[in-house]
């Protein structure tokens, strides 16, 4: 297993796709890819968008195909998210088609003009990736393979099983939606708890997650 990591220039066809979800956002980076399905065409990643200045968090909640499930932590122009992709329906059957069992990791950082992608895989798959990418997606312009250090953990086991029992329930019953499917006041019926116990465990268990996703992230940038 060995990671490549890539940099290209995206065709004017890439960047015509994404015009809608750049209009606010300046750049954005996928921190941790949590769910990758190809057949569904479903991705719920945390994502850190860069905005544009004026732009607030509210006018990307929905932007194109991604949809904000959940601000998990603001700093002036930077956000850090819960977001869902959904491919579209006329899509759907390439973007199944191009499972080729790569591994998402970091960093991947998104801008109109300058794509940085890194994926974990064997070498027959990347080599196929890097095809797709030359021909559907843009102009490389650098190539960096390495060993592949990447060691997948339950990110929910950094949580109580209290917290953890909260944050399952609110995911499965689309608190994380938006709009949201379920009140705090009905999912705390669910869960048997009063809503400020409720709240109190689902900062917690954000605040937990995150720092869990940061660390580790950081760390592997040193």
């Amino acid at each position: 297993m060995r990671t490549l990591t890539l940099v290209f220039e995206p065709f004017e066809t890439v960047k015509e796709a994404m015009a809608e979800t750049f209009a606010h956002v300046r750049s954005y980076e996928i921190l941790e890819t949590l769910k990758m399905d190809y057949q569904e065409g479903i991705c719920i990643e945390i994502i850190e968008f860069t905005l544009k200045e004026g732009a607030s968090i509210q006018d990307i909640r929905t932007v194109g195909n991604l949809e904000v499930l959940s601000v998990l932590k603001s700093i002036d122009s930077k956000h850090t998210c819960l977001v869902k992709y959904t491919e579209p329906e006329e899509t759907k059957r390439g973007f199944g088609e191009s499972d080729l069992g790569l591994i998402h990791t970091i960093p991947t950082i998104i801008s109109l003009e300058k794509f940085t992608v890194s994926v974990i895989g064997e070498r027959k798959n990347l080599s196929d990736f890097i095809e797709t990418i030359r021909t559907h997606a843009g102009t490389i312009t650098k190539m960096a393979f390495r060993r592949a250090a990447y060691q997948k953990a339950d990110i929910l086991a950094v949580l109580t099983d209290k917290q953890r029992e909260v944050m399952i329930a609110a995911f499965q019953n689309g608190y994380y939606d938006y709009p949201r499917k379920i009140s705090s006041k009905r999912l705390c019926r669910k869960v048997n708890i009063s809503k400020p116990t409720l709240l109190q465990h689902m900062r917690k268990a954000e605040g937990r997650i995150l720092t869990e996703i940061m660390t580790g992230y950081f760390q592997k940038l040193k």
